[in-house]
């Protein structure tokens, strides 16, 4: 029988992305069409999208700035990001940030809890940022004090500290302090396709009286909340779903939420309750 004639099928939005035989994301239905433009790279039927390019990233150059033309990879950031296997987070390609979300591909996000801490150390309140309202994405949500995608070539750590000078002000000496703590993997659709993310949390101790600082004009300001403020935010639909994430996981480890929302966010999070 016709595969095309299974409703079950028919009715599935995404299909595989494959590498090698590797599945490495997954590509809307809707876009196999336009995908086909490209026989010499791109192996196309209704089982799903394969590339079979000598040289993978020139070709994705190529098929991803015709399909940014399209109006089909949006929110072009001109910045290189790892193609990985998800399996293994081995190194496949490099491919531009925007067209991740396209092929539904693994990122890597690095995200910081900046906290200020009583005399004992015990966490007392969060800073908060504001995206710019001129964001591409999420424009206007509120945000962890530090949070970015980690850049082709760069570790998660690596692109934290990058990030704590362009979005807080905090130098490598400052940053320095950030602790890793959860990586998280995330995965939802959205507008521009499928968001499949590790999220890399840290936490990062601030003196009191220290104010961040954004330096790249990406964040509109912030805010230093008492932790369970914060932790409402992220309760509630004005932060973005990474930083929500982190800023709960962060209520749950250093135990600030309830023993029901905790075994929520362990079984919806990591498979388990803890």
């Amino acid at each position: 029988m016709a595969t095309a004639l299974w409703p079950a099928l028919a009715a599935a939005r995404r299909v595989p992305f494959r590498v090698g035989g590797r599945v490495v994301g997954s590509v809307a239905r809707s876009h196999l069409d336009a995908l086909r433009a490209w026989p010499q790279w791109l192996g196309v039927d209704e089982r799903g999208v394969e590339l079979r390019a000598d040289d993978c990233d020139a070709a994705l150059v190529q098929v991803h700035a015709a399909l940014r033309a399209q109006g089909l990879i949006k929110a072009w950031r001109d910045e290189a990001f790892t193609l990985f296997d998800p399996a293994t987070r081995a190194p496949l390609a490099r491919m531009e940030r925007a067209a991740a979300r396209f092929w539904g591909a693994l990122t890597l996000g690095a995200h910081a809890n900046g906290y200020v801490a009583d005399a004992d150390g015990r966490p007392q309140a969060l800073w908060i940022a504001q995206r710019s309202p001129h964001k591409a994405t999420d424009p206007g949500l509120f945000d962890n004090l530090v949070g970015g995608g980690v850049a082709h070539g760069q570790s998660p750590l690596q692109a934290l500290v990058r990030e704590g000078w362009e979005e807080a002000g905090l130098r490598p000496a400052q940053m320095a302090a950030a602790q890793p703590a959860r990586v998280i993997r995330l995965s939802r659709d959205i507008p521009e396709g499928l968001q499949l993310e590790d999220l890399h949390a840290f936490d990062l101790p601030l003196p009191a009286g220290l104010v961040p600082c954004n330096q790249d004009g990406e964040v509109a300001g912030f805010r230093l909340l008492p932790l369970q403020q914060a932790l409402d935010l992220a309760r509630g639909d004005t932060m973005t779903v990474d930083a929500a994430l982190v800023t709960l996981d962060f209520g749950r480890r250093h135990g600030l939420l309830g023993s029901d929302e905790a075994r929520l966010l362990d079984e919806r999070l990591f498979g388990c309750a803890v």
